[in-house]
């Protein structure tokens, strides 16, 4: 409770005289002390001027009290805690008598410290509910506020110096007063109706139709914490990397539910059907029972058909909200930061109107910038940065696994109360390709549930066989096998009102629209029905769009006056119908740079006869168009006959995408869908390049069908390609992926990232240990030996970790030679690791205390990293003096107090690595390089190249590594001094660099050298 709200229930007029009665008057003329005077002697209850007993500060404090439960409203507390309230805030009351300052210091206080200072002094209160302990805190405040006014007019007050001060508390009391007349009770209007309006959101939003599917022994609508399935989303973050690779890319994974974690501004994407409107549900509801924020959910296709989008006071009235709201509620709850704003659909309206919808979206978020904003859209619909300037993240819905198919399957027959069809599925689900590819999203997924209940276990193998068997399901087989004769008497067949129903979606389609007005739809049927002569004799246009919108399991009416299809997939596939019929395939090609008409495309193919799917085709690839060389290549899923010549040149223009031969002509393939996953091939016969390229564009599509593509990469010798197969492991079931995939793969030379208890409970399960790890995240050390092997595990890198705080259990694993610590804050000493065979260490971020305790104990180490300060005055002082070191890699401000003093010390090492966060080397420091005999390889960054002047000549150097350069960098100051330099690595740290120039510039430098150009890719050593 803050004191604006305190405020409705005690106003000034009746707090300001209690206080002033627990302080002494002032006597005439005794005015001018020279210094502040201490509480003690101020106060009415103590001292010998006492005219208040302890008793009547008890009486002052229940009228406060009383006052405030009195009030209209809702009582604060519960109504039986009054007594121990009254107790407690006299308690506070009392304590002001006990407060060792003066008048100055507690008007410097200010009114908040003051109540907590009367908090800590007053006698222990017993124990109250959370409302008691919220009023009992906000009250002593109030009282505070005043208590600091009353010193402020004081006439011996020394006000000279806080007079700033005393205007300000004076204000703050004037504004507290003046908002009481604005301010609505708690349990005024406003309240009433926030109650009523959760209670119908989330009774509105509690349950979800299956597509428009009813079946003979069930409803069509399901209870959503039955029906709902959790799914995946993902995103692309950065962090900053360690060492010296640059910024680490990471693909994160999370419940969709989750979407606000970390962000309150969220651009969802995702496939028709994926979920994302059932997702709108499901924060919806969870917000309106925990109460915790107000949800507003706008459909935008509801919204664009008015001339204005909507002000948060039309917000309900927009979406036809029976709950009428009072006046300024809705912009209320977002100027207090409590709404949850949900817009679904931005791919369903018009481009021209998304510029719009933009424009509105970015004002309102700039008016209430502490709401949480989430909008949906298709993966295609608007470029990736579309909403970058107001800072929204980007999540993508992942296609469902097979652990999420059978986890919906399983939901699916519960709700339906179907048990008996469970399991034929799920095995037809196993064992049919055609049919799991169809079962990426909920929406297929409750499709080929329902059918295969309705058709008892039988079910069609191709997609348009099942939207042909869904259709007749609902437009004919419903009604007929549940013994239903006409309606109000009409009955339409299956064709009539495929024909009429076709027609609508079809002008939907032209006008890249989703939603439709009442009166324009029968208008179109008024203008079809001549030619449909079975609906015309039964009715005129109102009454078969009646008859549609009622029977038809097709269309709904998401507001009056207003239809669209229950899902877009139909509209697509009746739109492709009509089209096909009307013979307008030049329309369809002229709309094929729309990815709005993909699926409108691909059902278009399937319906045309075989000359109309070779013209089709043909269009698709006169426009030279990668994206439309692989529509094409997706469309022969569903051309059935098709001239051979036609079939050939779409295969033969997509064999120069296929197999794809870098990482984004993969992601690009990936985007025609699983369709994709059967025309990959290999390993058979591909170069290590195309066999990553095929790698990574399963990995993007991460089906089950893709699993089985990268298990016959198993055993590719490329270490590039093992890698990307390590990586794919997040997009997967972890089990899965590590019983199919990790347990099949050569593990030299890769590392295995552990991110996630799941992972790691499935690395454990591998009949083999890895030999290689790196575990990120607060492992203890049973955990880390549960996945490590004595034997076996060699290297192991520990990041984020502060749940290890004893490195002692590491020494069982005897085989361990490479460690690498990146911020493991838990850990104080690496002295335990003194009796390991560690031969390579790599220290980041790890310790918060000054120093690296414990490090010159290692004097088995061969290659050491140091990246954080070195406390001591040399090297020598820090690093194993006895350590045969051959390779050293100082960064982050390792010799900020150390310089490079000591360095010649190691005679042994022949690599010295210098990284970033270094201070300029002085010519003492280059002269313990130069000291170094046995010195081959230097590796520099490019921070160090323009303190070189110092620098001697180093004629043991034969291979020079240059990292993170710009390009901008001249070596021409270098080169005379490396004279023996036969090789000269380039790292290049950005991706828009002009290498050829560069290299004609290293060229000229090191004439005899040879000189060698890389992008960053992996993590420097």
């Amino acid at each position: 409770m803050d004191l604006s709200i305190l405020g409705t229930r005690l106003a000034s007029s009746v707090v300001g005289p209690l206080v002033k009665k627990l302080f002494v008057r002032e006597d005439a003329g005794a005015g001018l002390v020279g210094k502040p005077v201490r509480l003690s002697s101020l106060v009415s209850f103590r001292g010998e001027k006492r005219t208040l007993t302890e008793k009547d500060v008890r009486k002052l404090a229940a009228h406060l009290v009383r006052e405030a439960v009195d009030s209209p409203g809702e009582c604060p507390f519960p109504a039986h805690e009054e007594t121990a309230v009254t107790d407690a805030l006299a308690g506070r009351l009392l304590a002001l008598g006990e407060l060792d300052m003066d008048d100055v210091q507690a008007v410097r206080l200010g009114h908040q410290q003051l109540a907590r200072a009367l908090h800590v002094h007053a006698v222990t209160a017993a124990h109250l509910s959370a409302d008691a302990s919220y009023f009992l805190d906000a009250v002593t405040e109030w009282a505070c506020l005043h208590v600091i006014n009353f010193f402020t007019q004081r006439s011996t007050f020394v006000a000279r110096t806080l007079l700033e001060q005393s205007r300000g508390q004076a204000e703050l009391i004037a504004g507290v007063d003046e908002l009481l007349a604005r301010t609505p009770l708690p349990s005024g209007p406003d309240k009433t109706f926030e109650q009523n309006y959760l209670a119908y959101v989330a009774e509105k939003h509690s349950r979800i139709t299956i597509y428009g599917i009813d079946l003979r022994d069930s409803p069509d609508r399901w209870p959503l914490e039955v029906a709902y399935l959790s799914l995946e989303a993902t995103s692309t973050d950065a962090r900053p990397g360690t060492f010296d690779e640059g910024p680490e890319t990471t693909t994160v994974q999370l419940p969709a539910e989750h979407a606000f974690r970390g962000h309150d501004r969220v651009l969802l994407r995702g496939d028709p059907g994926s979920g994302k409107t059932t997702l709108i549900q499901w924060l919806a509801i969870t917000a309106a029972r925990n109460g915790d924020r107000i949800p507003f959910v706008l459909p935008l296709r509801t919204l664009v058909r008015a001339a204005a989008l909507p002000t948060p006071e039309q917000f309900l009235p927009a979406v036809g909200c029976p709950v009428e709201a009072p006046k300024g509620w809705a912009r209320n709850v977002l100027k207090a930061n409590r709404g949850l704003v949900l817009i679904d659909g931005l791919d369903e309206i018009p481009t021209a109107d998304r510029h719009r919808a933009r424009d509105w979206l970015t004002d309102l978020i700039h008016a209430y910038k502490g709401n949480h904003w989430l909008l949906t859209t298709r993966p295609t619909a608007v470029r990736p940065d579309w909403l970058a300037d107001a800072k929204f993240h980007e999540l993508l819905l992942t296609p469902m696994s097979r652990a999420d198919v059978t986890t919906f399957v399983r939901r699916w027959h519960t709700a339906a109360e179907a048990p008996r069809f469970e399991a034929p599925l799920l095995d037809a689900l196993g064992t049919k390709p055609d049919l799991a590819r169809l079962a990426t999203n909920p929406l297929m997924c409750g499709l080929i549930c329902a059918l295969h209940r309705e058709r008892r276990g039988f079910l069609p193998s191709g997609r348009k066989e099942l939207y042909d068997a869904a259709l007749s399901m609902l437009l004919a087989r419903r009604d007929r096998e549940r013994g239903m004769g006409s309606l109000d008497g009409m009955e339409l067949g299956e064709e009539a009102q495929l024909e009429l129903l076709q027609r609508l979606a079809y002008a939907l389609t032209l006008s890249n629209r989703t939603e439709m007005e009442q009166t324009a739809a029968e208008g179109l049927l008024e203008r079809r029905l001549p030619a449909v002569a079975a609906a015309a004799d039964q009715g005129d246009a109102a009454t078969v769009f009646r008859h549609l919108l009622l029977r038809s399991g097709l269309l709904r009416q998401p507001a009056e006056g207003v239809i669209d299809f229950v899902h877009r997939t139909f509209q697509d596939y009746l739109s492709a119908r009509y089209a096909v019929e009307e013979g307008h395939i030049d329309v369809l090609a002229s709309h094929a740079d729309d990815p709005q008409w993909e699926d409108v495309i691909r059902m278009a193919v399937a319906h045309a006869r075989p000359r109309e799917r070779a013209h089709l085709l043909r269009e698709l690839l006169s426009h030279g168009s990668s994206r439309l060389t692989l529509l094409a290549l997706a469309c022969l899923e569903h051309a059935t006959a098709l001239e051979p010549a036609v079939r050939a040149e779409v295969e033969a223009r997509a064999s120069a995408l296929i197999p794809p031969r870098t990482k984004e002509a993969a992601q690009e393939l990936a985007e025609a869908g699983p369709l994709v996953l059967e025309l990959l091939p290999g390993p058979e016969g591909l170069t290590d390049e195309e066999a990553l390229g095929v790698a990574v564009t399963a990995s993007a599509l991460g089906t089950d069908s893709a699993l089985a593509v990268l298990k016959r990469l198993c055993g590719h010798p490329s270490q590039d390609v093992r890698r990307q197969l390590v990586a794919a492991w997040g997009r997967f079931d972890p089990e899965e992926y590590a019983s199919e995939v990790l347990e099949h793969l050569d593990p030299r030379g890769i590392t295995l990232r552990i991110t996630g208890r799941a992972s790691l409970q499935a690395l454990g399960r591998l009949t083999t240990p890895w030999p290689d790890l790196l575990l990120r995240g607060p492992y203890d050390a049973e955990q880390i030996l549960g996945v490590t092997g004595p034997d076996t595990t060699t290297r192991l890198a520990l990041q984020r970790n502060p749940a290890l705080s004893d490195l002692r259990p590491l020494l069982a694993l005897e085989s361990l030679s490479h460690l690498a610590l990146d911020d493991c804050a838990g850990i104080s000493d690496l002295a335990p690791l003194a009796g390991s065979p560690l031969a390579e260490l790599h220290l980041h971020q790890l310790f918060r205390a000054p120093g690296l305790p414990g490090l010159s104990t290692l004097h088995s180490l061969r290659a050491l990293g140091v990246s954080q300060p070195l406390h001591t005055q040399t090297l020598i002082d820090a690093l194993p003096v006895d350590a045969p070191l051959d390779w050293l890699f100082l960064s982050q401000g390792a010799t900020r107090a150390t310089g490079l003093r000591g360095l010649s010390h190691w005679g042994s090492l022949r690599t010295l690595a210098l990284g970033s966060g270094l201070p300029a080397p002085t010519a003492e420091d280059w002269a313990e390089v130069s000291a170094l005999p046995a010195l081959h390889h230097l590796v520099l960054h490019r921070t160090l190249l323009q303190h070189t002047a110092s620098m001697p000549e180093l004629p043991e150097v034969k291979t020079l590594r240059l990292i993170s350069l710009y390009g901008a960098e001249s070596l021409s100051a270098l080169a005379p001094l490396l004279p023996g330099v036969v090789s000269v690595t380039l790292q290049l740290g950005a991706e828009d660099l002009t290498t050829g120039l560069m290299m004609t510039g290293l060229t000229r430098s090191f004439p005899d050298a040879e000189v060698t150009i890389e992008r960053v890719r992996y993590a420097e050593r």
